[in-house]
């Protein structure tokens, strides 16, 4: 288990508290579907809002920012972390350094979030409201430093999921004026745009951390516990398939077969074919001959 220092300069600061209450006021804020209703756009805007803003996690966050695995334009680069900024969680330097910490430790004492090390509640979310991780381990990213739009968001992180949220509202007040027979308004659409799609983001993408290291099969012997599971590569538009991931995770693509599902690989792809991103980075030959050898002796 992770120590707990508790001395009077390791309690929770100001800004720690502040967090964790916006935290859980976003949570908090979901029943509010009991009193502003429900309708299909609003439905429609929250699963839109959802698949998006995982995409920018997914493909932005994760593959682009911490595995560097495919190249784009300095433009697109920016338009991935703003995007992956509505998220709320947080800049993508922040969350670069952490992943780069996770797989330099996985599920050792020093992993950002160990479900074996710390529990599933720490693993899950409990780190992220954390005075521990804070603040962004500079050393692991400096090759993103350099670029000081990304530093801006990183400093200015509510912005973004602020102006979302307000849009949110915005929209659902011109469609009740506009298009009265969809029966929504700014409170529902504000609900359900931002609020319930915003959870639904963060559990989604936390599972990533907490349930791959728990269930699911593993394909490699990775000496940590990262698993592939085909109903959280699907809740993740492809991150489920972790335990591949952990093998080679320079590989832009996480599904290794075409029955592995991975729909942040097809965008990519689609991406790719639009000249948006480039050199798409995949597991090499070597990599499946051991997959396959594995298949073998099991």
């Amino acid at each position: 288990m992770i120590e707990q220092d508790v001395s009077f300069k390791n309690y929770p600061t100001f800004m720690q508290v502040a967090t964790a209450c916006v935290f859980w006021m976003v949570h908090l804020t979901c029943f509010f579907v009991l009193w502003v209703g429900v309708s299909w756009i609003a439905v429609l805007i929250c699963l839109a809002l959802y698949g998006i803003r995982m995409f920018a996690i997914t493909g932005g966050y994760h593959r682009y920012f911490s595995h560097r695995s495919f190249q784009t334009s300095r433009s697109f680069q920016f338009v991935l972390a703003l995007l992956g900024c509505t998220s709320a969680q947080k800049g993508p330097i922040w969350w670069a350094s952490h992943h780069r910490h996770h797989h330099k430790y996985s599920d050792t004492e020093y992993d950002v979030h160990s479900p074996k090390i710390s529990g599933l509640y720490y693993a899950h979310m409990g780190w992220v409201l954390s005075k521990q991780y804070k603040h962004t381990e500079t050393a692991l990213v400096q090759d993103l430093t350099k670029f000081p739009e990304l530093q801006f968001l990183g400093h200015l992180y509510m912005l973004p999921p602020i102006l979302l949220a307000t849009a949110t509202y915005y929209l659902g007040v011109g469609l009740d004026n506009t298009f009265p027979a969809l029966q929504t308004s700014g409170p529902q659409m504000l609900v359900w745009g931002f609020f319930v799609s915003t959870v639904l983001l963060y559990h989604g993408t936390f599972c990533i951390n907490s349930f791959t290291h728990l269930i699911g099969r593993q394909r490699f012997h990775t000496g940590d516990d990262s698993c592939n599971h085909w109903l959280l590569a699907l809740i993740t538009l492809g991150e489920g398939w972790h335990n591949n991931h952990h093998r080679y995770p320079g590989s832009e693509r996480q599904g290794m077969y075409w029955w592995e599902i991975d729909i942040t690989h097809y965008g990519l792809v689609a991406l790719s074919k639009l000249g948006i991103v480039w050199d798409l980075r995949s597991y090499p030959q070597i990599i499946y001959a051991e997959a396959a050898s594995n298949r073998l002796a099991s």
